[in-house]
């Protein structure tokens, strides 16, 4: 098992690097292909592809359309939302193992002032 130090080195190696991100944005990017008429045909043509970022707020999908120029942060910026998660997850997890080793600790400590009296002790007769 880790020692205490070594665990929180590892949190804040983590918040460090949560610090970085200059930005994120939650969700999934989409492709969309609209179905246009032709005359004269009796397929449509299919045109596209757009890009659409959608996410769920407050129970309710919300979507934006994603500029062709923009593509490329947009996936950048949803990549490190994930990362972030990632992060958050491990960062929980090393401040449970904290929490576990202060309750261990506690314990020992307890167990090592306990007053109770010996089992060798006889209580007196009166």
């Amino acid at each position: 098992m880790e020692s205490r130090q070594q665990i929180q080195e590892r949190r804040q190696q983590l918040v460090e690097e949560m610090l970085q991100f200059p930005s994120m944005k939650r969700g999934t990017l989409n492709e969309q292909f609209l179905r246009v008429p032709r005359k004269g045909h009796r397929e449509p043509a299919l045109r596209g592809p757009y890009y659409v970022l959608s996410r769920k707020e407050k129970g309710k999908t919300v979507s934006q359309r994603v500029a062709p120029e923009d593509l490329a942060r947009v996936r950048e910026d949803i990549a490190r939302h994930r990362r972030f998660l990632e992060l958050c997850r491990a960062l929980a997890d090393l401040t449970e193992q904290l929490g576990e080793l202060a309750e261990g600790a506690e314990e020992e400590a307890q167990k090592k002032t306990a007053n109770a009296p010996s089992r060798r002790t006889r209580k007196s007769r009166g």
